[in-house]
């Protein structure tokens, strides 16, 4: 698996009773899980297919730049 630095974000969503991964960076791309290191499991393997997908079809691949809000005041 490929190395990466975008961010992740996980939260419960009840609607679907799962936990989802999302990355902010990569639209869409996001998966879910039964627990929450499940779904960051899951968006790691997503994260590497949008990546692949995107140089295989000549996309562009966005740099990594979001950062939590806790970050965001500097």
């Amino acid at each position: 698996m490929m190395q990466h630095r975008y961010h992740i974000n996980v939260f419960w969503y009840p609607d679907d009773n799962c936990w989802v991964a999302d990355v902010p960076d990569l639209k869409p791309c996001s998966a879910h899980g039964d627990t929450p290191s499940e779904a960051i499991a899951e968006a790691e393997i997503a994260i590497e297919l949008w990546l692949e997908t995107a140089k295989e079809n000549g996309l562009p691949v966005p740099p990594p730049r979001y950062r939590p809000a806790i970050y965001a005041a500097a």
